[in-house]
């Protein structure tokens, strides 16, 4: 079981200030070279960090709310597959979880499924998951099986959203439940290799989940294996009440945002009554902050940084998550306040890549560890990933103990 505050690194193209891949220390022209990610990876692993995510969705980088305006040509634009490259990682890496960005909105979740599934066995058990919902009608547009209204971000006020995104939101509960269905559909001996008899595996250790819901109706069972951690982490991305429903409902972690510790004591007791409201049956919700950070020997070299990212991107950086320019000893003492307040873990942005990430390494992490918040890298366990995050294993509880809301 892992002990301490838990640390996790999002990896997103240069870094995620859209400046960042113009300063002297990137490297755009790796970025979509396997090497790249492999470094980054490598030097997450190797500070003793717990899980990396990767980021992806449909639409191209924009900091425009529902469109990417041409006339913007000084940003990165295109990605990866976070899940194909997940999978490219899992055999470079050996103790890191690995968790991948995945839309709802559209994809099948029977090939979700399968695909995470495998990540898990590719990675031995270090595998996870970020559902996305997308409203979007440029997205949408995309994929060009639906239509979805205009979305303005005025739309979205206090937490009201429209029914357009109450939609996608319920559409992901559904997803993610047929999701995990599909995981506990075999059951942990059904592959028996019985040469004598010729069996390969117990047909009765197969189950057809037969889910039907407002979104998708899916028989099973998956085409893959119950993956080795059983259910692999899911991880949901919440700022208000109805992704915190969704997370009380379906996630294992839940990274938020606050941006003082006012904010992170209200976040922790919203996060907390919304498991109460759904009668949550699973570990509770581990409750990871998410921090921007660009970090500096000094604070006036920190803020002196973030003052030229904005201006060689033209403009001040907007984010969901609280932005801190400043040293690494700062950013342990934000998280020291918020552990206080219940925030048990926090997801890193690195404003720039690699420079921040490798500040990470080398002067948060041991700033953490001789605080007391984190252990030793080298007493990390090297076990799945929900061993890493101290949750139990998962005992093909899921479809029993879920079945009566079906």
């Amino acid at each position: 079981m892992s002990a301490g505050f838990g640390l996790g690194v999002a990896l997103d193209g240069a870094g995620w200030h859209p400046g960042a891949w113009r300063v002297e220390t990137a490297r755009p022209s790796e970025l979509f070279d396997g090497a790249y990610w492999a470094t980054l990876a490598r030097t997450a692993e190797d500070a003793g960090v717990d899980l990396l995510t990767i980021e992806d969705q449909f639409g191209l980088q924009s900091r425009l709310f529902d469109d990417v305006d041409p006339s913007i040509t000084g940003e990165v634009r295109g990605r990866l597959d976070a899940v194909l490259l997940a999978n490219w990682l899992a055999p470079l890496t050996s103790r890191i979880g690995l968790i991948p960005t995945v839309a709802t909105t559209h994809t099948e979740p029977f090939h979700v499924s399968t695909a995470i599934a495998t990540l898990d066995y590719a990675s031995q058990g270090r595998a996870g998951w970020r559902p996305v919902a997308s409203a979007k009608p440029s997205e949408a547009a995309l994929v060009g099986r639906r239509t979805f209204p205009a979305l303005r971000q005025e739309d979205i006020v206090d937490g009201e959203f429209p029914q357009a995104v109450v939609d996608r939101f319920a559409e992901a509960d559904d997803a993610i439940e047929v999701v995990r269905r599909l995981w506990d559909s075999w059951a942990d001996d059904a592959v028996i290799r019985d040469v004598a008899t010729g069996r390969y595996i117990d047909r009765d250790r197969l189950n057809h989940i037969d889910f039907e819901g407002d979104y998708f109706s899916v028989k099973g069972p998956s085409i893959t294996p119950r993956p080795p951690q059983g259910q692999p982490i899911v991880a949901v991305l919440a700022h208000a009440a109805l992704p915190y429903r969704l997370a009380a409902r379906q996630a294992d972690v839940v990274f938020v945002t606050p941006h003082d510790d006012a904010g992170a004591a209200r976040i922790v007791d919203e996060v907390r009554a919304q498991e109460r409201d759904v009668d949550r049956l699973r570990t509770p919700l581990r409750i990871w902050a998410d921090v921007i950070v660009v970090l500096e020997d000094t604070e006036e070299q920190a803020r002196r940084e973030l003052a030229r990212l904005d201006a060689l991107a033209g403009t001040p950086i907007t984010s969901d998550a609280v932005v801190i320019a400043c040293t690494a000893e700062t950013v342990v003492q934000r998280l020291e306040a918020w552990r206080r307040l219940g925030i048990e873990g926090a997801r890193l942005r690195p404003a720039r890549l690699p420079e921040d990430l490798d500040r990470i390494a080398r002067d948060l992490v041991p700033a953490l560890q001789e605080t007391g918040l984190r252990d030793a890298a080298d007493a990390r366990p090297a076990g799945t990933l929900r061993s890493r995050l101290g949750l139990p294993v998962d005992t093909h509880s899921h479809t029993t103990a879920r079945s009566a809301v079906a």
